[in-house]
């Protein structure tokens, strides 16, 4: 594709601000959502900081080539809820977590030594354009029941603990930010272009707010989208103060060490079982996700900087992003898809918006306004995010010859077991779920029927190709 700023190229101060600011707006709704769900303490300050300093360890091992953010990996929510299994405290639990980062990024380091030594072209041979193409479609195809949900609710919830908000009127909030991104892409100028989400976001914010305040004031709960409580918490017991304004994230480590008077041999033993085999399957979802940015930027990025380098910098900017935050980070399909529909992939914004989420992270108001922004606001940004990962990955079948059984095949397996949602849940001696993803299944399937028929040669002259209709 045409890009408006390539890899290397640095925007002016003031729109690389804005462009950072997009970025961490696409990552954000998700990079929060892993600790709101793992819950014990764990918060979404935390969780932006750990993304901005892994993000920035990322960049530092693949040399500022990749243009790419990592947040919270949603792949370890069963490893982590392990760390605070079977009631013990917060500070031992929150020490497990920067543990079974540790372990995770160590499988990382292994494999990236493995690539170092013997290349990239088995992974090239394991896994040709017939198998990720389909898979990095699954990618933005598993998450699309994720932005249709969201695009049918707000935040307000009502007695019974639901969406409060008529599903109608949410719609509407999402539709409204889902043609405000598309007709910014499409029809505005370059600047317009180039920040199509945070006009979306703000165009589907306003109106949800329209709604709330009229909600508010006629005590009518269909219009109540917005949850105005992050804003309320800000005033601590009705009064302002500086921790109104300012606040500290509370960081892992400064709970997580205060564990290791309570650690015993078979917790470190439980934390790296639930870590180890999840770290395999993110190993499969880092392929696929640099191999579709290599399609949008035009370079091969498994070639330069390297997998030897990207897995480094995953693994290690993974382990110390959990440090601070206890979520272990991964490459984020939405700042690819954010990369691809603005056409801005200079690694200077990446790294500007990683540095943002740093400084926002003790910026009590900022994250408060993060806090309230409506799933269903968020939900029309990542209809078109999670769309463009799908089409991306379909793009790279352009080039492979379906006329082909094999590659029917292949192609078929994959796209059906993901659209169909296989997965395959492992429990453990020690009562641990270890989840293998849709995606890793997809990837897997796909891999072995490549290989099973690997052996077929096609040349279409023996018998007639069979067509589908």
């Amino acid at each position: 594709m045409n890009l408006i700023y390539n890899v290397k190229d640095r925007p002016k101060f003031g729109q690389l601000i804005v462009f950072a600011f997009q970025q961490l707006l696409a990552i954000m709704a998700a990079t929060i959502a892993v600790p709101a769900i793992v819950g014990n303490g764990m918060t979404a300050s935390a969780a932006l900081f750990g993304a901005g300093v892994g993000t920035i360890v990322y960049q530092l091992f693949t040399r500022f080539r990749s243009p790419v953010f990592l947040g919270s990996s949603f792949a370890f929510l069963g490893a982590m809820a392990a760390a605070f299994a079977g009631g013990v405290s917060m500070s031992l639990g929150f020490l497990g977590l920067i543990m079974g980062a540790f372990f995770a990024g160590l499988v990382y380091v292994v494999i990236a030594i493995i690539v170092k030594i013997a290349g990239v072209k088995w992974i090239s041979k394991l896994m040709p354009a017939v198998v990720i193409g389909p898979t990095v479609a699954i990618i933005g195809l598993s998450l699309a029941g994720n932005a249709v949900g969201d695009m049918m609710k707000g935040d307000v919830l009502n007695a019974e603990g639901a969406a409060a908000a008529s599903p109608f009127i949410a719609l509407l909030c999402a539709l409204i930010t889902l043609f405000v991104v598309i007709l910014c892409s499409t029809y505005g100028g370059k600047r317009i272009r180039l920040i199509p989400f945070i006009i979306g976001i703000l165009a589907g914010y306003a109106v949800a707010l329209v709604f709330t305040l009229i909600g508010n004031a006629n005590n009518i709960d269909a219009l109540k989208i917005i949850d105005f409580t992050p804003f309320k918490a800000l005033a601590a017991e009705g009064k302002i103060g500086f921790s109104t304004f300012f606040s500290l994230p509370k960081f892992t480590f400064l709970e997580g060490f205060k564990g290791f008077k309570e650690l015993n041999g078979a917790y470190v033993g439980t934390i790296a079982v639930a870590y180890i085999p999840v770290a395999f399957v993110v190993f499969a979802e880092h392929i696929a996700d640099h191999k579709n940015l290599s399609t949008i930027i035009g370079k091969d990025l498994l070639e330069d900087p390297g997998l030897a380098n990207t897995l480094m910098g995953d693994g290690v900017g993974s382990f110390v992003g959990a440090v601070f935050g206890g979520c272990p980070n991964t490459t984020y399909g939405e700042s690819i898809g954010c990369v691809a529909i603005t056409g801005n992939a200079s690694v200077v914004s990446i790294t500007g918006a990683a540095i943002l989420a740093l400084l926002v992270a003790f910026i009590a108001p900022f994250v408060a306004f993060l806090d309230t922004i409506p799933a269903c606001v968020m939900g029309g940004v990542c209809m078109t995010l999670y769309g463009f990962i799908a089409v991306s990955g379909l793009k790279m079948l352009q080039p492979v010859d379906l006329n082909e059984n094999r590659n029917l095949f292949v192609a078929s397996v994959i796209l059906i077991a993901g659209v169909g949602g296989l997965a395959l849940d492992f429990t453990l001696k020690g009562g641990q779920t270890i989840r293998l993803t849709t995606v890793a299944c997809a990837l897997i399937l796909g891999i072995i029927t490549n290989l099973v028929l690997s052996g077929k040669k096609e040349t279409g002259e023996d018998e007639p190709q069979q067509v589908i209709k």
